[in-house]
């Protein structure tokens, strides 16, 4: 199966049988990068959370009346 990346334009082969071509096919929603953009992101990521400015939304839990 031919896959192109979302984000660098890359054309990549993958094997019929994989999981993530068997995802890919079933479900269109689901996009595929390359390993390289995997990585920048990942990396860009980390660095983020290292500088302490990454947050992640909690959301804010009601309280009940309910015992």
């Amino acid at each position: 199966m031919r896959v192109k990346c979302v984000l660098c334009d890359k054309i990549e082969k993958l094997e019929d049988f994989d999981p993530l071509a068997k995802r890919l096919r079933n479900r269109p929603i689901h996009t595929y990068m390359c390993e390289s953009c995997d990585d920048r992101i990942a990396e860009r990521t980390v660095k983020r959370k290292a500088s302490g400015l990454f947050t992640t939304p909690n959301p804010q839990k009601e309280e009940s009346d309910w015992p």
